[in-house]
């Protein structure tokens, strides 16, 4: 990965420049595109694949301009970390989500069906706002799910595009300021990497040695959510492939870790889960609720290759959330044995990952499979169905 100088120096210019190319050609690529669909999975593919493409690049380069408006507003970037200019930067990347998702979504036709609650308005008022916090001190004796709290979001990583899909939700649907784990080469796209770096997110680089650096800045992140802030995570660590299944569960035995890689192998439709990272953040932020989602229907584009020959026109993306009242999340609190504890925790984590494995199996298997019970910490009650985050 360049430095940060010098992606701001190369890579931001070239997006304008490459969007300003993109239109004054634009005559002759919508001609190719034409002539190349008979070539193509469907007819006029080509005109919509463009049309992504430059919406993207002028979202994008919009971003960029008002990245550098708030730069100059926030008096040469003396003030870019205060609540005005992050709530600002919040702002830039709702809309930028909010343009860039619908034209993906309505160009490919993909629809997204989501199991849970019906979304909370989106603007809510000040009685609203005083409701649902006097509804929010009547569950927490009742070990449900508060709307005023900070969530944990434990999501599992599959296709490309489901993080956009989840940020964009929590953004825009339920009105959460998200706080993202991300791979370091997202940094490469200039919008992404200026608006990122300047909300409270976390671009890793996995590389040996690094580990407890990261867990570090994975506890920080979750110690400083407030009420409306949400952690997302990719326990997984990355796509869903069958080998590299196969390769995590062979890790897990070298690693003499026997009864993860137990658990690993009764799970076929995950990666095993890592548990450092989401404990890390869970034991950091103890009032926080812990939100898990599966989704299924992009889990088959594990490559550019894949990606081309299996295009995601046409598809449903199922999606489900369930979401854990915090005194219902295991965590370590220093009075017990801290290897019981620990234990316990991986045991909590691989028994939700089971659930949701299970969840995508029916999916698979069509409707008349069931979801499966909720683990818990020796309770088989069915988790409350609050599975979307509370605005």
């Amino acid at each position: 990965m360049p430095p940060r100088v010098l992606r701001r120096l190369l890579l931001a210019p070239l997006l304008p420049l490459l969007l300003l190319v993109v239109v004054a050609a634009l005559p002759v690529l919508v001609l190719a595109a034409i002539l190349a669909s008979p070539w193509l999975p469907e007819r006029l593919l080509g005109l919509r694949l463009l049309w992504i493409v430059l919406v993207y690049l002028a979202v994008d380069t919009a971003a960029l301009v008002a990245c550098a408006a708030l730069w100059v507003a926030s008096g040469f970037g003396s003030r870019l970390r205060t609540p005005r200019f992050e709530a600002a930067h919040y702002s830039l990347l709702r809309w930028l989500l909010s343009v860039l998702v619908p034209v993906v979504e309505r160009t490919l036709r993909l629809r997204v069906s989501v199991e849970g609650p019906v979304p909370p308005p989106t603007r809510a008022s000040v009685l609203d706002r005083a409701r649902r916090l006097a509804a929010g001190k009547a569950a927490a004796g009742l070990g449900q799910p508060r709307p005023d709290r900070p969530l944990i979001v434990l999501s599992r990583h599959a296709g490309p595009g489901d993080s956009f899909l989840l940020v964009h939700r929590l953004l825009n649907e339920y009105r959460r300021r998200p706080r993202i784990v991300m791979k370091s080469l997202l940094q490469l796209d200039p919008g992404l990497d200026v608006i990122g770096n300047r909300l409270p997110n976390a671009f890793i680089a996995p590389q040996r040695g690094a580990d407890l650096e990261i867990l570090e800045r994975i506890g920080e992140l979750a110690a400083g959510m407030g009420d409306d802030d949400a952690l997302l995570l990719f326990p997984e660590g990355g796509n869903f492939t069958k080998p590299r299944r196969l390769r995590a569960i062979a890790k897990l035995e070298q690693m003499g870790l026997l009864e993860q890689a137990e658990h690993a192998r009764s799970i076929t439709h995950l990666l095993p889960p890592r548990p450092s990272g989401a404990l890390a953040a869970i034991n950091a932020a103890p009032g926080a609720d812990v939100v898990f989602v599966a989704h299924t229907g992009l889990e088959s584009l594990d490559s550019l290759a894949e990606f081309w020959r299996h295009l995601p026109i046409g598809r449903t993306i199922h999606a489900r959330w369930w979401r854990v009242p915090a005194e219902r999340v295991p965590r370590g609190d220093g009075q017990h044995d801290e290897h019981d504890e620990h234990d316990e925790q991986v045991e909590w984590l691989y028994a939700w990952w089971a659930r949701l494995d299970a969840w995508i199996g029916a999916r698979d298997q069509g409707p008349g499979a069931g979801p499966g019970r909720s683990p818990g910490t020796g309770s088989e009650a069915e988790v409350p169905d609050t599975a979307a985050p509370a605005g």
